[in-house]
């Protein structure tokens, strides 16, 4: 099985599967601790329904000293809907803790923070239908489906 159909099969139909899921946990332990905290992070955002305070690792993506969450599995991704639901209100873990106000980036800002993330975030290439060399004119195309949030201090906004 090659790493694309590998990383396609771990999130069929844009949800996590159990092995997702195990390597989920281990990814948002590492950036909890701060091992890895230029580029993975734990993202804690309370669940829209439940409340509860939801926890995965996402990679965060830099651009002109400036940080970025991209959502790989799209509009649909349960983090960017509890993210949304909670005005953007959000705690990032990398070895210390952010409290942090996720601002929505419009889709006409997002190539070149998409082109970034790409060449950041090797399992993310699967999920999104362009190649990490795509031009940012091909990368706009795509852009209205891809979600991404600035990352701020929560006493931005």
């Amino acid at each position: 099985m090659s790493h694309d159909a590998l990383a396609r099969w771990m999130y069929h139909g844009k949800r996590p599967n159990t092995m997702a899921r195990i390597m989920n946990g281990f990814w948002a332990l590492i950036g909890r601790l701060g091992l890895a905290r230029e580029w993975i992070v734990t993202l804690e955002v309370a669940g829209r329904r439940s409340g509860r305070l939801i926890s995965l690792p996402l990679v965060v993506c830099k651009l002109n000293g400036e940080r970025f969450l991209v959502s790989m599995l799209g509009q649909k991704a349960s983090w960017v809907r509890n993210v949304r639901a909670a005005d953007g209100h959000a705690i990032l873990k990398h070895g210390r803790t952010e409290h942090v106000r996720l601002e929505e980036v419009p889709p006409s800002d997002r190539p070149p923070i998409i082109k970034a993330y790409l060449s950041k975030a090797p399992g993310a290439r699967p999920h999104i239908p362009v190649d990490k060399e795509a031009p940012l004119s091909e990368l706009a195309r795509i852009a209205e489906s891809i979600p991404v949030f600035r990352v701020r201090p929560e006493s931005y906004l």
